[in-house]
């Protein structure tokens, strides 16, 4: 069956964008991408790659557009939010990334080895410099150690906090620095700072 010349943008572009970020475009990046405002009409034109076998889409998943002939794709569990500003709260217990239902889906090409990821949304401006908005999507590969410079989901233990930020250790103190010149870094004993994981990608979302 043969595709409309709109259809074949919208496959091409599909295609495009995903080897390019190693995860698909969303409905408006579609949208934009081909000259189309209304997302009811992508959504359309989605069905009709659908029903002709060149895409599959999970509802469930965010971003869930799959080509037909990609195979390398993981699904890296979605596990709450990070402040990308003032340290908060986090849940007393470990994170046991297998209970968690809501996915996110990358090309494992872009990544390596899958194993340890997760990702996490921001929540807040401290890393807008670093192209980390507010809600965005930072992927993490568990790690309890960092090189500075790296950015980093970092617990203080005492406060039970953690916060994104890049890490600088300084002697006796690490220096969990915002990349926002509005915003100044915190400067924590070092004994206090627990690496929960570093940032090897981000996701963007569009408004």
């Amino acid at each position: 069956m043969t595709l409309s010349s709109r259809q074949e943008k919208i496959l091409k572009f599909i295609r495009r964008f995903t080897h390019e970020h190693g995860f698909p475009p969303t409905y408006r990046e579609i949208g934009k991408a081909v000259g189309i405002s209304s997302t009811s009409v992508v959504n359309y034109n989605l069905d009709v790659l659908e029903r002709k076998k060149h895409i599959r889409r999970d509802r469930h998943v965010s971003r869930g557009l799959r080509l037909t002939d990609t195979v390398d794709v993981i699904s890296i569990p979605l596990v709450g939010r990070i402040a990308a500003g003032e340290p908060v709260p986090i849940p007393e217990s470990s994170v046991d990334f297998s209970l968690f239902d809501e996915t996110i889906e990358i090309v494992s090409s872009m990544l390596g080895d899958p194993e340890g990821l997760y990702a996490l949304q921001v929540s807040g401006q401290s890393m807008i410099d670093a192209l980390v908005n507010d809600g965005d999507i930072v992927l993490m590969r568990y790690q309890n150690h960092a090189n500075n410079g790296d950015m980093v989901a970092a617990r203080l233990r005492d406060e039970n906090e953690t916060t994104l930020k890049r890490f600088y250790r300084e002697g006796a103190q690490v220096r969990l620095q915002p990349a926002n010149p509005s915003m100044d870094p915190i400067y924590v004993p070092a004994e206090n700072v627990e690496i929960q994981g570093k940032v090897v990608m981000v996701i963007r979302t569009l408004n």
